[in-house]
């Protein structure tokens, strides 16, 4: 993502986002925001393609920003990189892909916080323009999937299953826009340490067996109460709060029936 490119997309991005806000989405025409952005007709249609795709444009670079950061973290890119040999699959115990994706969704964040009044006023848009939200579900989505493929191919054997994957990367996006919306209901609220203090609990929740060696990672205490992670067919309680409740997760092999998760269960809170 080059320089240029960067400050080309914002200015175009910010022009459509300003015209949108005072003459209204579906009044303003292509003609006006190329005008705006000082690029022709032409080149906004190399560009962006339609009055949609501007709103978005920047998060298309940001995806992309996103997609390249957790691939730089991934063992056989550094591994290639060191020995100058093609990449291997490979699963390095010394990164945490949990913390991986968290900084990344953090990244996302960040850049909101960075465009304030760009980020406001296309929230704005958004609750005005239903075609917009829909676009915006769409770019969430992209997110997850970004997420989910590199914690599948990151997470050690027994432990990047499909439905892991998609949970934490689900979870972690689910975060990030809850305190996002507020903060663009709130842009004078500080909610970085919220979002980061959301982040950790769910790395937490994810049990994750990975070292955590700076100030940025999760802290190593469990939660009180039993800890233990269910192997195969089995259960196991996992947190006891402070009221006596239990939570119990369940690990089963495939094919599993409600039986046996039932069975499971039992025999753990037994």
């Amino acid at each position: 993502m080059t320089a240029v490119r960067t400050h080309t997309h914002a200015q175009a991005v910010d022009a459509a986002i300003d015209l949108f806000s005072r003459q209204g989405y579906e009044q303003t025409t292509v003609e006006e925001i190329a005008d705006a952005a000082r690029v022709s007709r032409a080149t906004f249609f190399r560009r962006f393609r339609s009055k949609e795709d501007v709103v978005f444009a920047d998060h298309e670079l940001l995806l992309e920003e996103v997609v390249v950061m957790l691939a730089e973290t991934r063992p056989e890119a550094r591994a290639s990189e060191e020995s100058g040999r093609a990449p291997e699959r490979a699963w390095d115990p010394t990164t945490d892909p949990y913390l991986e994706v968290c900084r990344a969704a953090r990244l996302v964040f960040d850049h909101h916080v960075g465009q304030r009044e760009t980020s406001i006023a296309r929230h704005q848009l958004l609750q005005q323009v239903p075609a917009l939200r829909d676009r915006e579900l769409v770019t969430t989505h992209r997110y997850e999937r970004a997420f989910t493929a590199y914690l599948r191919d990151t997470l050690p054997p027994d432990r990047s299953t499909t439905t892991m994957s998609i949970a934490f990367a689900a979870s972690v996006v689910a975060v990030h826009n809850a305190i996002l919306r507020r903060w663009l209901r709130n842009p004078h609220l500080d909610l970085r340490p919220e979002l980061e203090e959301a982040f950790a609990d769910l790395r937490r929740a994810a049990v994750s067996p990975f070292p955590h060696g700076d100030d940025d990672s999760a802290p190593s205490s469990a939660p009180a109460g039993d800890t233990d992670v269910a192997s195969a067919g089995e259960a196991r309680t996992v947190a006891t709060g402070g009221d006596g409740k239990r939570v119990v997760v369940t690990v089963l092999e495939p094919g599993a029936g409600p039986d046996d998760v039932a069975r499971a269960v039992r025999d753990a809170l037994a």
